[in-house]
């Protein structure tokens, strides 16, 4: 294994079909990781080797390679472009120490580079542009870069230069060696000297001698151009851009080279912090291999082979195959075998993980996603992973008896590998519901189940869980009497209903006196009172915020049983429902959207139009974020609502807030349509 210095870990984020996955294709053939130059469209990519994600040619989940060239092992994970997969860029970021921007030549900059580029600006990772796609009709170096420095800022800076344009393209002219303008011509020729021009007095401006000499009019060295850059880029001042055609296999070798000599180890990184348990104390994990062992599991994924891998990070110490090691999240040992490093789809077997290292172990018991693992050293834990809470559910009902009994492991395996993925059962509507951030994310987990589980489901839109209250305080009787020969039953009750304050749920009160109905009958009268409640009066929903107060009654010494004042106390309290002005409550959401100035105008009206409450507008750099309470019925499909009207840019997350009073006319029609399934259900 290579020391910590010759180590390098690079996630690569872009918008989809930008051509990242290819980008990382052409690496491996070029470093000799590859025999082959691997393609997505060929369905051959040593990233992309997921059934679905040959047959729909995008990145699904981030993938682990590595390459071992010129003495460094550089460990490049594929990251998913799509938005509906964004948490398993973010799961990548607690990896990496650095990363290569893809931009594609043609299409431009677009909204998930825009996206990826916040991201990795939040976590301060040093990081590379590469324009791919060069070699296309309607790609355009210039005009991509210009857009590339005016969303990302001018320390975005051009290494070098294509030589030749669209099919005519054949090679890159490097601008930080003095021949490499040379290759280019004319018009061309001119803006490139004017680039290196800036070039090199930002990288001067990265060091004080350098800039007193290049102010001096001394020419600087490529030497000292080379490790002024390495600084700057370390230290996010300078963006190095490249350029090329993955396909083409133009511009490979000089991203190889700029990995090598630009992006950081992890000795010129922060220590990543971790907390020591029981403490507020915040420890700095030296990448060494002399420290105690600590590593975060960023991933886990099933292999169909192995079963599930556990892959992590290694940020201190060293960890050996058939050992054990601590888990803080789980407050337990657990034993490993065989540890791994992952080549896409195939895991090479190694001795030993250390500080740097991208490793996996196969089988573990109980350490998943998110967990801390450590050594002998001191107990610690790292910040959790915060991923964006699902956006979009849907109801999932299975297709038959046997589909039933797999579904729930399916679902847990599932969500054991994406974590932005949940399912739960609504315990009022009795639905099973999965979640997601969209809806391509929840169509490929379908075909998951379908194809790798063979589970067959239909999906349909969730209920909303309204409820049913009460605004009138009112006093009933329920009286049940039945004789057909022999005993009879019998049972007499007089309730008062109240509204209680809305979240109170409900209260039961006994305020009998003098045994107008006897002790052992009260918790009768409870039971149907509370049966009549979860079945609802007038729309079927459950009844909440309410006490209701048995005060008087009569009982017949022989008639009388548990059965009879059950009936009596549901009587009582479906007539009496129906006199204190019942109504309907719906839940409200809070909610956050995080849209681009631009949209702003749009977005509040769409929240009003969805009968929402605008809170709060409040800057977020280059964004907006309005806060609004709007009605989870308005919401259903929100999530492929927002990215129809902010064109893909906009983004929400939203909690359960409280439940309120919905609106007559829209009641109306929820009420109707209750009544006319209970028709039509015979009057069930």
């Amino acid at each position: 294994m290579a020391d910590v210095k010759d180590k390098r870990s690079v996630v690569f984020v872009s918008h989809s079909s930008a051509g990242k996955t290819s980008v990382i294709d052409a690496i491996l053939y070029k470093a000799g990781a590859n025999t082959r130059h691997g393609s997505v469209d060929e369905g051959s990519s040593m990233c992309d080797y997921n059934e679905d994600e040959i047959e729909r040619k995008i990145t699904i989940t981030s993938k682990l390679l590595h390459i071992n060239h010129n003495n460094i092992l550089t460990f490049l994970m594929d990251t998913p472009g799509y938005a509906d997969f964004v948490g398993s860029v973010i799961s990548s970021l607690r990896a990496a120490d650095s990363a290569v921007c893809v931009v594609c030549g043609v299409s431009g900059l677009e909204v998930g580079t825009e996206r990826s580029w916040g991201l990795l600006s939040e976590k301060g990772l040093p990081r590379l542009i590469y324009i791919n796609k060069l070699d296309k009709e309607n790609s355009d170096f210039e005009t991509v870069l210009n857009s590339i420095r005016e969303a990302f800022g001018k320390s975005c800076l051009p290494l070098e230069f294509p030589v030749g344009k669209e099919a005519n393209f054949k090679d890159t002219a490097s601008l930080l060696e003095k021949g490499g303008i040379d290759k280019l011509e004319g018009e061309v020729k001119e803006k490139a000297l004017k680039f290196r021009e800036q070039l090199v007095e930002a990288i001067a401006e990265t060091d004080d001698s350098l800039i007193e000499k290049y102010l001096g009019g001394e020419a600087l060295t490529a030497e000292e151009l080379r490790q002024a850059l390495r600084k700057g880029v370390a230290e996010c001042k300078i963006f190095p851009v490249l350029c090329g055609s993955a396909k083409k296999e133009v511009g490979i070798d000089s991203l190889i080279l700029a990995i090598k000599e630009m992006l950081p180890s992890p000795l010129e990184r922060p220590a990543v912090e971790a907390t020591e348990l029981g403490t507020e104390n915040r420890l700095p994990q030296k990448p060494s291999t002399e420290e105690p062992f600590s590593a975060l599991v960023f991933k886990s994924l099933m292999d169909p082979y192995i079963g599930q891998l556990t892959i992590f990070r290694v940020f201190s110490g060293r960890l050996q195959s058939d050992t054990s090691f601590y888990n803080a999240s789980r407050d337990c040992k657990e034993r490993i075998g065989q540890l791994f490093l992952l080549q896409g789809k195939e895991q090479k077997p190694i001795a030993e993980a250390s500080a740097g290292d991208i490793a996996c172990v196969a089988k573990l018991k109980e350490t998943s996603l998110g967990d801390t693992i450590s050594g002998d050293g001191p107990k610690i834990k790292f910040d959790p992973m915060v991923l964006p809470e699902p956006a979009i559910s849907f109801s999932v009902k299975p297709k038959s008896r046997h589909d039933e009994e797999k579904i729930m492991e399916a679902l847990a395996k599932i969500s054991s590998e994406d974590p932005t993925f949940r399912y739960d059962r609504d315990p009022q509507t009795k639905e099973l519901i999965i979640s997601g951030l969209g809806d391509l994310h929840l169509n490929v987990m379908v075909d998951k189940l379908k194809k790798h589980f063979k589970v067959n489901v239909e999906l349909g839109m969730p209920k909303v869980a309204y409820k049913e209250t009460v605004k009138k305080k009112i006093q009933v009787q329920g009286k049940y009497k039945k004789q057909s020969g022999g005993r009879g039953q019998y049972g007499d009750v007089w309730l008062e209903l109240e509204p209680l304050p809305r979240g109170e749920s409900f209260e039961f009160v006994n305020k009998i006196v003098g045994g107008a109905v006897p002790r052992q009958y009260v918790p009768a009268v409870e039971k149907g009172v509370k049966q009549a409640m979860g079945e609802g009066v007038i729309a079927g929903y459950p009844v909440v915020d309410m006490r209701v107060t048995i005060y008087d009654g009569s009982y017949h010494p022989v008639d009388s049983s548990e059965m009879a004042f059950k009936i009596a106390g549901s009587m009582a309290f479906k007539k009496g429902i129906q006199q204190a002005s019942p109504v309907l409550l719906e839940p409200l959401m809070d909610i956050e959207v995080v849209v681009p100035d631009d949209s702003m105008g749009t977005i509040t009206g769409d929240v009003n139009s969805r009968r929402g409450r605008i809170m709060g507008i409040e800057p977020k750099g280059a964004n907006q974020v309005i806060k609004a309470q709007i009605p989870l019925a308005e919401l259903l499909k929100y999530a492929t609502e927002l990215r129809s009207l902010t064109g893909g840019r906009g983004s929400y997350s939203m909690k359960f807030s409280h439940y309120e009073e919905v609106p007559n006319k829209v009641a109306q029609v929820i009420i109707d349509q209750y009544q006319k399934t209970k028709e039509e259900g015979g009057g069930e």
